[in-house]
């Protein structure tokens, strides 16, 4: 089983995952939520964190997952990365993307493609309509050389090979 705080709201916008046997994990979530996010031990925590358990992931996008692609071309990635972090901290908890990877197209210079992990369509219309995301996006298409082009996936399957 597994506890990620990615999926309950914080204002430290923590990312840890803990996984392991359910006694386990709720120890270990119970000890992790009053040193670090500050929260009274007692029943009301652990039945929050019972309820928060769920079947640990293999790190596989899971079907019904929503995926968004986004094509971009700039001179300026270094500057990409930071607005990419800044939103980041923007945005905080309110972020529904799971997590993103930047690819460098090897075969035309200065092209890239973002694909980040929602766990679904509507967790990603959320993130999309987030005031921060608005301004964010605003701010990429300043450094982009055209306008990006997006790709709105909903995950069929994953393999593992």
């Amino acid at each position: 089983m597994m506890i990620d705080c990615r999926d309950v709201p914080s204002e430290s916008g923590c990312t840890l995952t803990i996984a392991g046997e359910p006694d386990e994990v709720l120890r270990a979530a119970a000890a992790h939520a009053v040193d670090v996010h500050g929260h009274a031990d007692g029943e009301e925590l652990r039945n929050g964190l019972r309820e928060a358990l769920r079947e640990a992931s293999d790190g596989l996008t899971p079907a019904g997952a929503f995926i968004q692609v986004i094509e971009f071309r700039t001179r300026r990635i270094d500057e990409f990365d930071d607005v990419t972090r800044q939103w980041a901290d923007a945005i905080g908890p309110a972020r529904t993307a799971r997590w993103d990877i930047t690819g460098a197209d090897l075969d035309e210079a200065d092209s890239y493609l973002q694909i980040v992990e929602f766990p679904d369509r509507a967790a990603a219309m959320s993130n999309s309509d987030h005031p921060a995301t608005s301004a964010f996006a605003d701010r990429l298409r300043k450094l982009c050389d055209s306008d990006p082009t997006f790709h709105n996936l909903e995950v069929h399957q994953s393999t593992v090979f």
